[in-house]
């Protein structure tokens, strides 16, 4: 069974960093996209970026194009999301997710694992 484990998440003031993390249990990792999503309070689940199983191929959602980048480490076997430039509207528990077609989507609903996700708070 594969497990993603996000970590990395926090309170921080607007304008600053956080750089989360999800590291995934099996050698599978190598062949799966990843993507990170996000979930505030009251609001549907939304897409926020994605990163094929490559890793040359990215794509953000407009808010957060130029302050957020997505990588990843297959030797870690760990997805990273780098935040800059924060701003309150990011505030929601951010999830990260893989994808067996190494492709990666938009659409939640085309992911196959989820990790239980990781708080982000910031603070005007």
């Amino acid at each position: 069974q594969v497990q993603l484990v996000e970590s990395g998440g926090g309170l921080v003031q607007a304008g600053g960093s956080l750089r989360l993390s999800c590291v995934v249990s099996r050698r599978t990792f190598s062949s799966l996209a990843m993507g990170w999503f996000r979930q505030a309070p009251g609001k549907e689940r939304e897409f926020v970026a994605t990163i094929d199983w490559t890793g040359t191929s990215t794509y953000y959602r407009d808010s957060v194009k130029g302050r957020f980048t997505i990588s990843r480490d297959n030797a870690k076997n760990t997805a990273l999301l780098q935040m800059n430039s924060l701003k309150p509207e990011d505030t929601a528990v951010y999830y990260c997710a893989g994808d067996r077609s190494g492709i990666g989507y938009v659409r939640p609903t085309l992911y196959d694992y989820w990790g239980q996700g990781t708080q982000v708070t910031v603070s005007s």
